[in-house]
């Protein structure tokens, strides 16, 4: 057992934690905690656009170019990363995920999870990977299951942002000052270029946007870069300071 922080990241597809939450996970791993990414899929059906325009171009073969990439990705931000290879379009929620997923909670035993929003009417993969999660925690907490195992306590549970947030009812109630490992976030999503380098110069003019949303946030105005999130649950404090 260990005291130092740690922080689950699912990511319905390869790329998905790379674009959207990457500058959270470099952060926390910088100030001293242990992130690790689940990637349910890796993305090879429908988010490998650039590889299956490349001839001769197999499903296996894509495959691997996105293991490639986003263990190269995970590597540059200091993060434990994971394959499950489920198959995307559609992600299916089996018994055996719900396994798998509780079991990976109870050994890392997050402080704070991150995952897709709850509503994604352009990836519906996105949106069933949410409610996975949620019910993968809740079975996590539940003392009468795997009594071999010790549950979990109440994780907060944080929505990165999706790709068009209006679309998905998205409204954050958190922005992350990402300035400081923000070159890591860009080096991350640069390992992605292969099947999705078109991301690369959107996900850099958001983080800026984002960034000047915190400043105006009543954030230091050395803030140059962040990433955007809300809670799914309720958070506890002493005052309203």
């Amino acid at each position: 057992m260990t005291d130092q922080p740690a922080m689950l990241v699912v990511s319905a597809h390869a790329a998905d934690f790379v674009w959207r939450a990457s500058g959270a996970i470099a952060s926390f791993v910088r100030q001293g905690g242990r992130a690790h990414v689940v990637c349910l899929t890796y993305g090879e059906k429908g988010e490998s656009q650039g590889l299956w325009k490349q001839p001769g171009m197999t499903l296996e073969t894509v495959k691997e170019r996105r293991h490639e990439e986003a263990t190269a990705a995970a590597a540059v931000l200091g993060a434990e990363i994971e394959f499950l290879d489920l198959g995307d379009y559609p992600i299916r929620a089996t018994d055996g995920l719900y396994d798998t997923l509780v079991a990976t909670m109870r050994r890392v035993r997050p402080d704070v999870i991150l995952t897709h929003p709850a509503h994604d009417p352009y990836n519906l993969d996105h949106a069933l990977v949410h409610e996975v999660v949620l019910r993968a925690r809740m079975i996590a907490q539940a003392a009468g299951h795997d009594p071999g195992t010790r549950p979990i306590g109440a994780p907060q549970v944080f929505q990165f942002e999706p790709h068009q947030p209006e679309q998905c009812g998205f409204k954050p109630d958190l922005l992350l000052d990402v300035t400081e490992v923000f070159p890591l976030k860009r080096k991350a999503m640069e390992a992605m270029e292969g099947a999705q380098g078109h991301l690369v110069a959107y996900y850099d003019a958001l983080g800026e946007r984002r960034g000047v949303q915190a400043r105006r946030n009543g954030g230091a105005g050395t803030i140059t870069h962040a990433e955007a999130y809300q809670r799914v649950f309720p958070t506890v404090a002493g005052s309203l300071r």
